[in-house]
């Protein structure tokens, strides 16, 4: 996300990520119908397209879904998590 004078969006990145973590570990396909691949879906499409990508990698680490978020959300790309 390229940041911009005019518009700020505050993301909390804590409840992103264990979303986006609930997503990728979850192995029922009910998981799309998720408040998060909806948001994302409208926000950032991209990111929806990562979840899957780490779905079919086997992402089992918190941290590496903490890594995606801190370097797309964040204006620094730095992780706090």
């Amino acid at each position: 996300m390229t940041p911009n004078p005019w518009f700020h969006l505050t993301i909390d990145r804590e409840r992103l990520i264990d979303d986006m973590f609930a997503f990728v570990t979850d192995p029922t396909p009910a998981r799309t119908a998720r408040p998060v691949v909806r948001a994302l879906d409208d926000i950032h499409p991209e990111s929806v397209e990562v979840m899957e990508s780490m779905l079919l990698d086997g992402t089992e680490e918190r941290a590496d879904i903490a890594a995606y978020v801190a370097a797309v959300f964040s204006s620094d790309g730095r992780s706090d998590a």
